[in-house]
């Protein structure tokens, strides 16, 4: 039988880093997943191309500077901070700095809760 590595607990961002870009160009990886939860590592550059999502998501900031489109408001944001984002809620980054990164999280059932 053969043995398997044990799954990841521990995320460090500049390893996370490492593994961008994805396999087609993408600006983000899955890391990992357990269950509804999903983490990713996002680093875009130049532009933020999302559209809403179907399940709910959490981002938290781990470079970079610049503004977050949520819905109706505009906050700008910097490294350590937590941004929440309904499920189907329209939400892009602005105005970002060229070092910007950030961890996402998304869980849930489709739909959000």
């Amino acid at each position: 039988m053969k043995a398997t590595a044990p799954p990841q607990h521990h995320f460090e961002p500049q390893r996370a880093l490492q593994q961008l870009p994805g396999d087609n160009g993408e600006a983000w990886r899955v890391l990992f997943e357990h269950g509804s939860f999903e983490l990713e590592i996002y680093a875009p550059r130049g532009h933020d191309p999302q559209q809403p999502h179907t399940r709910d998501e959490i981002y938290v900031v781990i470079a970079g500077t610049g503004y977050f489109r949520n819905g109706d408001q505009r906050h700008a944001f910097k490294p350590g901070d937590l941004l929440f984002v309904p499920a189907g809620v329209s939400h892009r980054f602005e105005a970002f700095s060229d070092d910007f990164a950030t961890w996402v999280i998304f869980y849930g059932p489709e739909g959000g809760e």
